[in-house]
């Protein structure tokens, strides 16, 4: 029988999940397995490896053939790495003691390498917060601006349509008090005369008809 290394996807649409394990490479993708060795979230950045070392270790040196994926993933977390060195002790090119310590400062490096990227991908991500914080208020301000001047121009509008109702109304007003004024002026004569004619002296025959 021979053994592959391969994914078996699980959780939902366009939310994938999936299981590292070793099955017979004639079963269908998500078929039954012979054994779970790890899990894989491509969804995280960066992606979420969760991996049995030595469970994964035995199935390579027993032959196991991974897939692309699981052959960059068993990379990564070291396990090919160490199949190569235990290759080496079995063939003698070195001793344990030399094995394991190539394989420590293998993995202090690959610390800081996965060090590294995390710092670069939070850094790049609080700048695409801020750049995109930027483009969000510089949008804001657009919309406030003509709102702003929208304002600005009813108000322009208002007056003056308020200032063409006055001047429509102006003549009226001026027409209306004209007539007014006019009388009065006709009525001020007669009354200066009536005031005129009582304050008159009376004449002598009226003086005697009184005194009679």
């Amino acid at each position: 029988m021979s053994v592959r290394i391969r994914l078996q996807r699980h959780g939902r649409k366009r939310k994938p999940f999936y299981y590292i394990v070793a099955a017979d490479q004639r079963t269908k993708r998500d078929g039954r397995n012979i054994e779970r060795i790890g899990s894989y979230d491509p969804t995280r950045n960066p992606a979420l490896i969760d991996l049995d070392f030595e469970k994964a270790l035995k199935w390579v040196e027993n032959g196991a053939q991974p897939s692309d994926t699981c052959r960059a993933i068993l990379s990564y977390k070291g396990v090919l790495m160490r199949d190569h060195l235990n290759r080496g002790v079995k063939k003698g090119a070195l001793t344990q003691e030399q094995a394991d310590a190539k394989f420590e400062k293998w993995l202090e490096t690959k610390a800081d390498q996965i060090d590294k990227k995390k710092s670069s991908l939070s850094q790049a991500a609080e700048k695409e917060a801020a750049e995109r914080l930027k483009a969000e208020k510089e949008v804001r301000e657009k919309r406030e601006a003509v709102i702003a001047e929208r304002q600005a121009e009813e108000a322009k509008a208002a007056e003056e349509a308020r200032a063409a109702e006055e001047a429509a109304n102006a003549p009226a007003e001026e027409e209306a008090e004209a007539p007014a004024e006019e009388k009065a002026e006709k009525e001020a004569p007669k009354a200066a005369a009536e005031e005129k004619k009582e304050d008159a002296p009376e004449s002598d025959d009226k003086k005697e008809e009184k005194a009679d």
